[in-house]
């Protein structure tokens, strides 16, 4: 399982804290490399995330339809990650805060 901790030095307070974290999964569920809803609605993304509650796989808000953060009000599953390939970032919904992995050597 990736542990993720809160990212320091942009622009969010050192001493922010993330309760949310302790609902990550610790094993995400295969997923397809595509916006589920886009496909069923004939349209395009930009980008792509993955909710770390349940694993599903939405547009970000940068694609017309911003179905990551539609899964996060419908559903209040706050935590995301990049499902773009090189990049290892997360970010809360609930608590605006950006999270990046730490390898503490227990995966």
């Amino acid at each position: 399982m990736t542990r993720y901790i809160v990212a320091s030095g942009g622009g969010a307070d050192d001493d922010a804290e993330c309760p949310h974290r302790a609902h990550i999964l610790d094993a995400l569920p295969a997923s397809q490399a595509a916006c589920v809803d886009c496909l069923n609605e004939g349209t395009r993304w930009l980008h792509l995330r993955q909710c770390l509650s349940c694993g599903q796989v939405r547009c970000c808000d940068d694609s017309p339809r911003r179905h990551a953060t539609a899964h996060w009000h419908t559903n209040s599953h706050p935590l995301i990650r990049s499902f773009e390939s090189g990049e290892s970032w997360a970010w809360c919904y609930a608590d605006d805060l950006a999270l990046v992995p730490v390898d503490d050597g227990t995966d």
